[in-house]
């Protein structure tokens, strides 16, 4: 064991029980490990990827969760580390073999770009969700009709449409399921205004807005429009906060084609910093309830 042999204190001991998020949450565990190992015994990571016949790129990825990892190459990279103890060894050969089980979201990937997988697995082991959109109504509060009408913008045939649009339901499932995070949602006023899919669709997307912000675990809040310029102009942001300690916070940026994935103490710092000052701009949660029952009114008597 290491703590034995060079008097530094081991790394936590991997979590092999199977956390929300699957393969996702795993590959991200297992890498903090592995990293907390290397550090340890003071091995580079050109070291540990000579050890398993690859680069120093590999061990980043490997490290980072962003990829599986093989049996063969998290062997050898224990031995590297001087981890002898068969059962602690067995742990993480354990943990390896799920980081290549596939998740749910699996069934989707003819719809589901690479970059977006790894938000559905993170989402599912959050314990907290915050985020910000600027254009549309965030995907976890979408209806079906409305979530159609967002689809449709992209070049899809019906078919993908329709595949999209199960997934974001399915995703949504999270929110009602046992142990649900907490979900909070700064929206702005143009993404409330803004007719997509015609007025009827509109209108029921709002009153379902309406009813999950009566939800224990949903709060929204609304940036107005008289709010003029606010600290997050530049664009959509979510940041997902987990309950297991090898989880660091992690900030999610979506562009067009690709995404991405922020865990750098300062960044994920400085989005924080964003979205407080965001939050404390915007209104209220109980006005923010006003504006959206003042919305469905204004509905009704057109």
């Amino acid at each position: 064991m290491i703590a034995a042999q060079s008097g530094r204190t081991p790394p936590p001991r991997p979590h092999i029980e199977h956390p929300r998020g699957g393969p996702t949450v795993l590959r991200i565990i297992l890498g903090t490990q592995l990293r907390r190992l290397r550090e340890a015994a003071g091995i580079t990571r050109e070291a540990a990827g000579d050890a398993i016949r690859g680069s120093h790129a590999k061990i980043s990825r490997l490290e980072l969760g962003r990829v599986g990892c093989k049996e063969r190459d998290v062997a050898d990279l224990l031995t590297l580390y001087q981890v002898t103890d068969e059962t602690e060894r067995a742990e993480f050969l354990t943990l390896a073999r799920g980081t290549s089980t596939p998740g749910w979201w699996h069934q989707y990937s003819d719809v589901l770009p690479g970059w977006f997988e790894t938000l559905i697995g993170l989402e599912e082991a959050a314990s907290v969700i915050r985020t910000y959109e600027v254009q549309f109504i965030p995907g976890l509060l979408q209806t079906a009709e409305y979530a159609r009408a967002v689809c449709r913008l992209g070049s899809l045939s019906e078919r993908e449409v329709a595949r999209r649009v199960e997934l974001r339901l399915r995703r949504q499932a999270l929110l009602t399921a046992p142990g649900a995070p907490r979900l909070w949602a700064v929206i702005d006023e143009a993404s409330l205004r803004r007719p997509l899919g015609g007025p009827g669709v509109m209108a029921a997307q709002v009153r379902h807005l309406l009813e999950l912000t009566r939800l224990p675990h949903v709060t929204v809040q609304i940036a107005p429009f008289h709010l003029g310029g606010h600290a997050a102009a530049g664009g959509p942001i979510t940041i997902l906060r987990f309950q297991e300690p090898d989880l660091p916070d992690i900030v999610y940026l979506e562009q067009l084609t690709s995404a991405l994935y922020l865990d750098k103490r300062d960044d994920v710092d400085h989005y924080l910093a964003v979205m407080d000052r965001l939050s404390a701009q915007a209104e209220s949660p109980r006005a923010s309830q006003a504006i959206l029952e003042q919305l469905i009114e204004d509905a009704e008597r057109d």
